[in-house]
């Protein structure tokens, strides 16, 4: 019979190498003429921002449990479906995807809980972000039976003098181990909030994500990688660290 083939970890490491080292997905400059947008290019730029600036948990649905701990380094790049950032950049974020590092942090709690928390400051911008997560496996899996969590998240823009920007999410997931490597699904809602002080009326959009992705571990070592839809924003993420 043919060996199964698993999922090469070089691969992962390769996806975030890729993104990582990709300058021309950058933010580019600081975002500070809001003043620039009109009405619909500021809706625009929400739904652009909301899309890339979101919680990504990058992780399969099993809880951690009380001792448990996921930490790593991940990188997403997200198209950008309008100008309204390079507007907003004064013309210099002139890529179609935007580029967004993270320090992401998950700790495991009693009783199927998880706790989850990120924090980046993009490179050649003045874009910040933190963020935070609560889940709990509704499943826990076991040998024959998937994992499904519940998991709830928000996020904030930091560092724009001009913009405030926070989301809210809901999300479902569920995810099924074998041996080294996990592959997960999910789906969920995110509600973005924005607001300046330019003379521009508030937007609150609702959008629909959907999310697929495969954690692949060896040992101390952990390798995640997921693709997400948002509206017509798609994400690609990947994510290198150690889970235990």
């Amino acid at each position: 019979m043919p060996r199964t083939q698993h999922p090469s970890w070089k691969c992962i490491i390769t996806t975030v190498a890729t993104l990582a080292l990709s300058p021309a997905t950058w933010a580019g400059n600081d975002i500070n003429a809001i003043g620039d947008l009109n009405q619909s290019l500021f809706k625009d730029l929400t739904a652009d921002l909301g899309a890339a600036l979101s919680y990504k948990a990058i992780r399969p649905a099993e809880p951690l449990g009380s001792l448990g701990f996921d930490i790593g380094f991940e990188v997403s790049s997200t198209s950008l479906e309008s100008s309204a950032l390079e507007t907003a950049t004064s013309g210099e974020a002139t890529s179609s995807q935007l580029l967004v590092p993270k320090l992401h942090v998950s700790k495991g709690l009693p009783f199927g809980f998880d706790v989850g928390a990120f924090y980046t400051s993009v490179p050649s911008s003045n874009i910040g972000l933190i963020g935070g997560e609560l889940s709990y496996a509704l499943l826990e899996g076991g040998m024959l039976s998937p994992a499904v969590s519940i998991r709830g998240t928000f996020s904030r823009l930091t560092g724009v003098d001009q913009l405030d920007l926070t989301t809210k999410g809901l999300e479902l997931s569920v995810s099924k181990g074998f041996a080294f490597f996990t592959p997960y699904a999910g789906i969920g809602q995110v509600w973005i909030d924005s607001e300046t002080n330019v003379g521009l009326d508030d937007e609150n959009l609702t959008k629909n994500k959907y999310f697929l992705g495969i954690n692949f571990n060896l040992g101390l070592v952990n390798f995640a990688a997921e693709t997400e839809q948002m509206g017509d924003n798609s994400s690609t993420s990947a994510k290198i660290g150690v889970r235990f």
